[in-house]
């Protein structure tokens, strides 16, 4: 049964428009509170549910209005302030609390926003939780009597526990000392974090990005806009630059020369050095935006190799399903599930950081046989209601697309989770053929995404 409101990744849209305003979104922590009280606390208590959020403006009137919802319901909140999504899993664990909720639209614009949820073991919430939130949010909104409303606390040291969190998941044994690393922040949840996890770690620190306003996150900084990153890579010399996203679970980085490493590479420099170390348990999932070239590679290396649908969730059901404990995205989502129960930018940055250090390599060194196939993505906006994969034309100019590679690429078309958008991916071997046959099938998706 599909959803309505919940998307792969929580609740998000434009702030002022529903769902994202304050009526929904108090609404929406008085059902989520009802789902929970549901459910009971282990001995009886009373449920806890932390909070955290990123720099958007917008999150002070959402916070306020989640924290009104929920304390109607009767569950007692907990506030960490600004802080990584992951650090929302991490802390909700931590102190046995029994969901953990952010606010955050990712690396959107700043004018968006949205709730994700985590379950009191850090990982997204089941489907079967986010469709009995969905009903309850079609009955009334009842406040609680005075004796069962719930209380908030603020938690004053959540971004100090995380950041001694993410320094646990790194060797005691090394450091990064000799280190120049340029960190981008993107404005946004980890500007007070990670800069300090990768100080304390050794590394001499040069952070940008890092001086959010409310309005500044993702623009023009961060993993989907790197360019300030490898110019302050180059310009500063530093050894390897390192870009989060504005809710920090995503991750690309830079190295000395100023070229971009993606979530494929650096999946693959933690995956290689795991099995030289024989710490990789089991395979590798990737999705079905992963590069062709990285799953030549894992069987190269004799490494299980696995897609999954577009976004994490799926990535992590495939880990779960296969019992294994590395998995990634293309776009910077990265999980290491020996070390966090969700995509960490900060964590996996270690990790590959841990790699480097004890390969004495540099991130070209550690990727030299990853030889990446050209991949071309490009994004056409659809009229809501439109479903041009059902399409003769689109289908048609697919089937094309396919006949020019001859076998040497592939062709991939899927609607975004998050946006009005259907992406058109093409890769393969002739850069050419790829960016020529992605251009054509995005043409004829224009002509049929007008409703």
């Amino acid at each position: 049964m599909s959803k309505k409101y919940f998307g792969t990744d929580g609740i998000r849209g434009t702030v002022g428009e529903h769902p994202i305003t304050p009526q929904f979104i108090m609404h929406l922590g008085y059902a989520t509170g009802k789902v929970l009280a549901s459910t009971g606390g282990t001995r009886g208590e009373r449920i806890g549910v932390l909070i955290g959020k990123d720099t958007r403006i917008s999150g002070y009137m959402l916070e306020s209005a989640l924290e009104a919802g929920l304390i109607a319901a009767g569950i007692d909140v907990y506030l960490a302030g600004p802080v990584p999504t992951p650090a929302v899993a991490y802390l909700t664990r931590a102190l046995r609390l029994q969901a953990g909720i952010v606010i955050s639209a990712s690396h959107n614009p700043f004018d968006d926003n949205g709730i994700k949820f985590f379950s009191a073991h850090g990982t997204k919430l089941p489907d079967e939780t986010e469709r009995a939130i969905e009903a309850a949010l079609d009955d009334e909104m009842r406040t609680n009597s005075s004796e069962g409303l719930g209380k908030a606390k603020r938690i004053d040291d959540a971004a100090g526990r995380y950041i001694e969190f993410c320094k646990s998941t790194f060797p005691a044994d090394l450091d990064l000392r000799g280190m120049k690393i340029v960190v981008d922040s993107a404005h946004g949840a980890t500007y007070h974090i990670a800069q300090h996890v990768l100080h304390e770690l050794g590394a001499e620190v040069i952070a940008i990005g890092a001086q959010p306003d409310g309005k500044n996150i993702n623009d023009g900084y961060g993993a989907t806009a790197p360019y300030n990153l490898r110019k302050a890579v180059v310009d500063r010399h530093a050894d390897i630059g390192i870009a989060l996203d504005g809710d920090g679970d995503r991750l690309v980085m830079v190295g000395s020369e100023g070229k971009l490493y993606d979530g494929d590479q650096l999946l693959y420099v933690i995956a290689k050095h795991r099995q030289s170390q024989g710490k990789l348990h089991g395979g590798v999932a990737g999705t079905l935006m992963t590069n062709l070239a990285f799953e030549h590679v894992m069987q190269k290396l004799g490494i299980p190799f696995k897609r999954a649908k577009v976004g994490d969730r799926y990535v992590m059901e495939l880990l779960q399903q296969q019992g294994w404990q590395l998995g990634g995205e293309n776009s910077g989502h990265i999980i290491c599930l020996d070390k966090h129960s969700t995509g960490d930018g900060i964590i996996s940055a270690l990790q590959v950081l841990h790699a480097l250090r004890v390969n004495k390599q540099t991130l070209a060194e550690a990727t030299h046989d990853l030889r990446m196939y050209p991949q071309v993505l490009i994004n056409v906006k659809v009229d809501k209601g439109v479903d041009c994969l059902k399409h003769a034309k689109v289908k048609a100019a697919v089937v094309d697309a396919e006949k020019v590679l001859n076998g040497k690429g592939r062709v991939l078309l899927r609607p975004s989770g998050t946006e009005p958008l259907l992406r058109v991916m093409v890769e393969g071997e002739d850069q050419k053929l790829v960016e020529q046959s992605a251009q054509r099938i995005a043409d004829v998706v224009k002509k049929m995404a007008v409703s």
